[in-house]
């Protein structure tokens, strides 16, 4: 019970950092180049598709 209720919370907060970044790379960070920026949102989306596929497969398993 313990660990389902974790699993969520990983799921929750690494959903949300991904969405943080991929905000903060776009509306503050000015300074890098563009490539890099780049980089940096699709690393954001990726945290944030592992999440998603995470929470899906948690579902699924109820």
């Amino acid at each position: 019970m313990w660990q389902r209720g974790l699993n969520w919370t990983a799921i929750v907060v690494v959903g949300i950092f991904g969405l943080m970044w991929v905000g903060i790379v776009i509306y503050a960070d000015q300074g890098s180049p563009l490539w890099m920026r780049v980089v940096q949102v699709i690393f954001g989306l990726m945290l944030l598709a592992w999440a998603v596929r995470k929470a899906l497969h948690l579902a699924g398993r109820t």
